[in-house]
């Protein structure tokens, strides 16, 4: 998931350095917390291949070409799959792939999708045992099915990131996932915490104090593993990283545990400021998880609607953010997770509400990095 040119925070406000295209609503499997709340079959308004090429050259138009990431729903679910993974290399886009772990997920197909283009995939694992990893995803297998998905990876050599969701039941076994994953061979560990929306309005979201002892456990994990760590909506790692003499965005491991030195995303990644989605119809949002529109494809352009509307103009610009997180002086380097804000305030600008630390009285200066 790594462009040639690196990537830096003068970018935000020029194109993505992620751009999510959910391909898909349809999915076999009936994850507690998923955003998408995926369905058995296509929805009817899907964007055709045709029109998904379409988004594909489009987005080959942004002044550093972004790496795309078909996501869903299951991807694996859509038949014409490989020919949008081909189209995006043709047009020298990295793709990187997020398939569930169901019987569709083989070896053949992770094969097909190396060999169609695809640089990296995603697999979700959210518990240590069978018992809570199948409960997560609401298939019993799951479990199973993710432990051949690495197999294939690393038989296939794909780079791997392996997407784990905390909530109030996985918590306390962070520890447990962590060393399941120590001989996994991944380049990765992306910890999201739970954003309420979709079915995830069901899940309990753990407290501020836990996410501190959450950020605690993975720092120290961050230092002994072969494999890096970040977080997905808890942008406030970064200050607690930062205010352990660490570096949150240390270079990615390589799959036999040397520190390659291959640089990763700059500070101040989050919602709009880095990040682009477009879901299966074509609806245009700053991220999955804010679900507020912002545009149409093919009506608008991703681009245009990246470079110059209003909502993602704010979000790239956090001194237009409200409350704790506008006074914070980590405002650009963490920024709250704007997802968050909206699902439990209805303002994308409001403060995180699951910030670990003071409302600071005053405006402050920004840290920048």
């Amino acid at each position: 998931m790594l462009h040639q040119q690196p990537y830096t925070s003068e970018d935000f406000s020029r194109n993505p350095l992620m751009f999510y295209y959910e391909i898909t609503r349809a999915c076999d499997l009936v994850c507690k917390h998923c955003r998408a709340s995926s369905q058995e079959k296509a929805a009817p308004d899907e964007l055709k291949t045709e029109d998904s090429f379409r988004l594909i050259d489009q987005i080959a138009e942004f002044p550093r070409v972004p790496t795309i990431c078909f996501t869903g729903g299951d991807p694996l679910k859509r038949a014409d799959l490989f020919d949008l993974i081909r189209h995006a290399k043709e047009r020298g886009i990295q793709s990187a792939l997020t398939p569930s772990a169901t019987p569709l997920a083989t070896r053949s197909a992770f094969q097909k999708a190396k060999e169609s283009g695809v640089s990296a995939i995603g697999i979700s694992l959210d518990g240590p045992d069978p018992e809570l990893h199948d409960a997560f995803r609401g298939f019993e297998g799951s479990f199973s099915k993710t432990m051949e998905m690495l197999a294939y990876a690393r038989e296939l050599q794909l780079p791997v990131q392996i997407n784990t969701s905390i909530t109030r039941r996985n918590a306390d076994r962070i520890d447990e996932i962590a060393l399941l994953l120590q001989k996994q061979g991944i380049m990765m560990w992306s910890v999201f915490f739970l954003i309420p929306v979709g079915r995830g309005v069901e899940e309990i979201r753990i407290s501020p104090p836990e996410y501190l002892k959450v950020f605690e456990k993975l720092y120290s994990w961050s230092l002994t593993m072969p494999f890096a760590v970040k977080t997905t909506e808890a942008p406030h790692y970064r200050r607690y990283v930062l205010e352990q003499g660490g570096n949150p965005v240390a270079p990615i491991s390589d799959q036999k545990g040397i520190r390659s030195g291959r640089p990763r995303a700059p500070l101040g990644i989050t919602d709009g400021r880095g990040i682009e989605f477009v879901a299966h119809n074509g609806e245009i949002f700053p991220a999955g998880f804010l679900p507020v529109s912002c545009g149409q494809f093919p009506k608008d352009s991703v681009v245009d609607v990246y470079q110059n509307h209003p909502l993602f103009k704010s979000l790239q610009n956090p001194d237009q953010y409200k409350g704790m997180c506008g006074r914070c002086e980590y405002r650009f380097i963490c920024g709250g997770s704007r997802s968050r804000a909206y699902a439990l305030t209805g303002d994308p600008l409001q403060s995180e509400p699951d910030c670990c630390w003071p409302d600071p009285p005053i405006r402050k200066d920004p840290i920048q990095l």
